[in-house]
């Protein structure tokens, strides 16, 4: 019931975080309203031209004419919630985002013309999550073995020589690997430079998909470059620290194997943060690179966030954050869920 009570409070807090989160979102990206005054420019622009492109309204008289114009820029208005006060219209924008109400782009439009922000989303999504999920979990996996390595070997050659070599990674950000590889493809042409796709692209499912993978070559591999690093020193220095606590001596010392106590003492105790790190890392790689799928032109959700900035198209960064922050809340609750089953530590604690 304690653990219970915990877990309430938990996602109490966490639902006032998210709220709280989204209207600073809205607010932000608003400008205090800059925003507004521009999409009401964009309007009065899109619906004169829609007048004067229209036979019927072109052969109105030009006081007609323009009282119809205004007529529909007011309409759209209206439609949008710009002729409320910017304090209620932020509350309204905060009350659609907790129910996915994500709205409508001002500029970008989704591959088939739509301009549903859910449907912008969901169509970069997958692509992003390829990418970078893939390239996360292969970063994590190997940083992990190369780290649980680094431990049993301490103060090694091999331990000191990979210590450098995923500090110097990790310090490099991933868009100056894919510079870096980039060049070389200039150099030795084996793998594509940019882009998802040859064009035109495959109509063979196989040949379309060897295609893309031949093209996720190059941004995968400064992915897992500039990531693996962080897991290999980290996941070390967790396990060396975790071998020098006492509980864990005290397992030598009853005659266990050293595979036993590694696999029941040292591993489980380490797999909390490990754990939370890969939820973390696996969450925020859903949400791309800006810089990077900007380099390789990858048309993922870090390059669409890239557009929509240049492009102020703020709902898109409304929408594309406020994902972002669901799928944060979401994870660190279920993370505050297995902790207790990972590590009965943190359940006795929290009760």
């Amino acid at each position: 019931m304690g653990y219970g009570r915990f877990l309430a409070k938990k996602a109490a807090f966490l639902l006032v975080t998210l709220v709280a989160a989204l209207y600073l979102t809205v607010v932000i990206s608003n400008f205090g309203g800059y925003l507004d005054n521009i999409l009401k420019a964009q309007i009065a622009f899109e619906e004169t031209r829609g007048c004067l492109q229209d036979p019927v309204c072109v052969k109105l008289p030009l006081d007609l004419r323009n009282a119809t114009i205004a007529d529909n820029i007011q309409a759209s208005y209206d439609r949008r919630g710009l002729n409320e006060p910017f304090l209620q219209r932020s509350i309204r924008y905060t009350i659609d985002l907790l129910f996915f109400q994500l709205g409508d782009a001002t500029v970008i439009t989704s591959g088939d013309g739509s301009r549903d922000i859910s449907v912008i989303i969901m169509e970069r999504l997958p692509r992003t999550v390829l990418l970078f999920t893939t390239g996360s979990l292969i970063a994590a996996a190997l940083g992990i073995w190369l780290g649980l390595w680094m431990a049993r070997k301490a103060l090694t050659p091999f331990d000191r020589g990979l210590t450098v070599v995923s500090i110097t990674t990790t310090v490099i950000p991933t868009w100056v690997f894919a510079i870096l590889l980039i060049l070389v493809a200039f150099a030795w042409p084996v793998f594509p430079s940019g882009g998802m796709l040859t064009v035109p692209a495959p109509k063979d499912p196989l040949a379309y998909s060897a295609d893309v993978l031949w093209h996720m070559a190059l941004p995968l591999v400064a992915v897992v470059l500039s990531t693996f690093g962080a897991w290999s020193y980290t996941t070390r220095n967790l396990v060396l620290q975790i071998m020098d606590e006492d509980y864990v001596y005290a397992a030598r010392a009853k005659g266990l194997p050293e595979k036993i106590v590694n696999r029941r003492y040292v591993l489980r105790a380490a797999s909390p943060p490990v754990v939370t790190s890969l939820a973390l890392t696996l969450i925020a790689s859903w949400q791309g690179a800006i810089i990077t799928e900007t380099v390789f032109n990858w048309p993922g959700l870090g390059l669409l966030f890239f557009v929509a900035i240049s492009a102020l198209d703020a709902p898109v960064i409304i929408g594309l954050t406020a994902i972002y922050a669901y799928l944060l809340v979401l994870t660190v609750f279920i993370l505050d869920l297995i902790y207790g089953l990972l590590d009965p530590r943190v359940k006795a604690l929290r009760r």
